[in-house]
């Protein structure tokens, strides 16, 4: 078969592999669309996929139909058009069971794809544990939507669980590219009064204000902090969703959070030793901020669930897609634009039906 790789830092080219072996409880998939992400910009550009090895395939986001099945498998068949969540980890293990499953083998190891395995730019792939991982797409669900819930969904909605956002509530959403955008579209689902999302892009600002966004905040008009607490008359928001920028935008998050409030983060931060916090907005360390960070959750509950939202019309990840593609080989064209992220790109998608 043939996969799109990363043959060394900074490079990326299509390699020829066999085709993956289905264990008693797995499944092999062809895919039906996919995706780039930011976090391929990090493996293949950045320092986090220094520890790949050669020729490994890439890829975390797909949608697909089932090839093949293992003898233990009950609910899916081959046929089936199916989610496929970024994160698939091992349920068996301990932190699993402790409510953790993003780290069930060590720190964020719950995304196989890429970091211990070939990933799915792929014509083939391999899912662990199907059952406990795939989602059937329902009717009335686009293969455009269902692409976007595998990752950038499960993610953005994630930040605004992290950072509590509770009914009538104030949230500041740092960073407003597709991830971004859905923590947007979670904290208004989850009820917030008012959201300022920070962010200056045509394309995304229109779309944040589709998602519920009440106000835009654009550090080309001036500094962030300042621009968030004189919109909210020096009180600052209850919570704060930091989906993109450096490390410095977690200060920035304290700064504007009240006491009492929690930081949800959902950025892969790199190329930083540490992270700053101003202690005079921290009260010293005695401000009573919270500071929370995770990987997503993935698995097949998790799946159901948000594409239950999509199917009864609380949201439309499509939005998110900016550019599309037709061609399997096309998945090239769109890594490297997500790499070079023009000012017109929130996510480009190949969808291949």
């Amino acid at each position: 078969m043939k996969g799109l790789a990363r043959t060394g830092k900074g490079k990326i080219g299509w390699v020829e592999k066999g085709k993956p072996v289905v264990g008693p409880r797995d499944a092999i998939l062809r895919p039906l669309a996919l995706a780039p992400c930011t976090s391929e910009v990090h493996m293949i550009w950045g320092d986090i996929g220094d520890f790949m090895p050669t020729d490994r395939v890439v890829g975390h986001e797909a949608v697909g139909v089932v090839d093949e099945v293992g003898s233990e498998v009950r609910d899916f068949k081959p046929g089936d058009r199916v989610i496929v969540p970024a994160i698939t980890p091992n349920y068996l293990r301990i932190p699993s069971q402790r409510g953790f499953a993003q780290h069930c083998d060590g720190m964020c190891s719950g995304m196989p794809f890429c970091m211990a395995k070939d990933g799915v730019f792929a014509e083939y792939f391999h899912v662990n544990d199907a059952d406990a991982q795939l989602s059937l797409i329902p009717d009335g669900v686009s293969l455009d939507q269902a692409l976007m819930i595998g990752d950038m969904m499960t993610t953005g909605f994630y930040g605004a669980e992290l950072a509590d956002v509770r009914l009538g509530s104030t949230v500041a959403v740092f960073g407003i590219g597709p991830v971004g955008l859905m923590a947007v579209a979670g904290a208004h689902l989850l009820g917030a009064a008012r959201i300022l999302a920070v962010g200056s892009r045509p394309n995304a600002v229109k779309v944040a204000r589709e998602y519920g966004a009440t106000d835009i905040i654009d550090y080309h008009n001036g500094d962030t902090v300042r621009q968030i607490m004189d919109l909210t008359d020096g009180a600052g928001v209850d919570a704060v969703i930091t989906a993109g920028g450096g490390v410095e935008t977690i200060g920035q998050a304290v700064e504007v959070l009240q006491p009492g409030g929690t930081i949800g983060n959902i950025n892969v931060m790199e190329h930083a030793e540490s992270i700053p916090i101003p202690l005079g907005a921290w009260g010293g360390g005695l401000g009573d901020k919270t500071i929370r960070g995770g990987l997503c959750p993935g698995g097949r509950a998790r799946m159901e669930r948000l594409v239950a939202l999509v199917k009864y019309g609380r949201v439309d990840p499509s939005r998110l897609i900016t550019h599309r593609f037709t061609n399997f080989e096309d998945i090239e064209e769109a890594l490297l634009l997500m790499h070079e992220k023009p000012k017109d790109l929130i996510k480009p998608a190949v969808i291949l039906e």
